[in-house]
């Protein structure tokens, strides 16, 4: 695998180091499974492309994204707990508006923004390669939004949510407002990933519809394979191997297909990434074995 292959799958990693903390907002903290995100990622893409084409600020575009991201988990979670649909059936549904909502919002399959403005032009004046700056800029939003989400689940909110998503009834019980607490909780969750579309929109230079497809997929191989290999009790633990392990995941998959004697290509990237979300799934079960033995 060449240099510039390398550092282009940890830049990926990195930016679906975002993604991968939503889906443990939603998948661990609440546990509540969230299909919502193949729909959030690319309307993340698709806001910030179309403000960022119309002339606008890239990082005011970048902040809508996460707004409208945010407000898509709330009408999932707002199904799931007004409606009493069911979760996974709840977030489906929004996957799949999502999917117009997003051809609405940007008028077209796609959106290329290689001569347009983005967060990521004025790194380019630096006198290093955007293979470095670009990962590195990433690294640095992304250790702040973990640093913030840290913080949050630390909090007396945070404690309550995590509550919510680990007792239901005991944490109704004790006065804190579950409804509440899941609507807030997938509102960040998918804001998280909205974000992660938009960089990614940004970084790779285009907007796609079909962009959010399996994403779900990718940030449960990074949550799951991430903390199979990283364990501990503490929030800044288990969200920093959830980024180990999407970074994990992304140089797995370059290695694949990079790798001649394999003989994988692109269009084996489905195949590819089953097999690693299947190895990061039944790896807990095999550490299990090992220490029953």
């Amino acid at each position: 695998m060449s240099l510039i292959a390398f550092l282009g799958a940890i830049e990926l990693g990195l930016i679906f180091g975002f993604v991968a903390l939503g889906v443990y907002l939603s998948f661990r903290v609440l546990d509540f499974p969230d299909l919502t995100v193949d729909g959030s990622f690319p309307l993340g893409a698709a806001v910030a492309a179309v403000w960022i084409v119309g002339g606008g600020n890239p990082w005011v575009g970048t902040a809508l994204a996460v707004i409208a991201g945010g407000m898509a988990g709330i009408v999932t979670a707002w199904m799931a707990v007004k409606l009493k649909i069911l979760n996974l059936l709840a977030s489906i549904l929004s996957m799949i508006a999502l999917y117009s909502i997003n051809l609405r919002i940007m008028g077209r399959p796609n959106i290329a923004l290689l001569t347009e403005s983005t967060i990521f032009t004025p790194l380019e004046t630096l006198p290093l390669s955007r293979y470095i700056v670009y990962p590195l800029a990433i690294l640095a939003g992304l250790a702040v939004v973990t640093a913030l989400l840290n913080r949050f689940l630390t909090s007396e909110v945070g404690l309550a949510m995590r509550a919510t998503g680990e007792n239901p009834r005991m944490a109704s019980g004790n006065g804190i407002n579950t409804s509440v607490m899941v609507l807030a909780g997938m509102a960040l969750s998918n804001a998280l990933v909205a974000l992660g579309g938009a960089l990614f929109a940004q970084s790779q230079g285009s907007a796609d519809v079909t962009m959010g497809v399996g994403t779900i997929v990718v940030g449960l191989a990074a949550v799951i394979g991430g903390q199979s290999l990283i364990t501990g009790r503490t929030i800044l633990v288990a969200t920093l191997a959830c980024i180990f392990g999407s970074i994990l995941y992304r140089l797995m998959v370059a290695v694949a297909l990079n790798a001649d004697f394999i003989g994988l290509q692109a269009q084996d990237l489905n195949l590819v990434t089953a097999l690693l979300v299947g190895f990061a799934l039944v790896l807990p079960r095999f550490k299990r074995r090992r220490r029953v033995a």
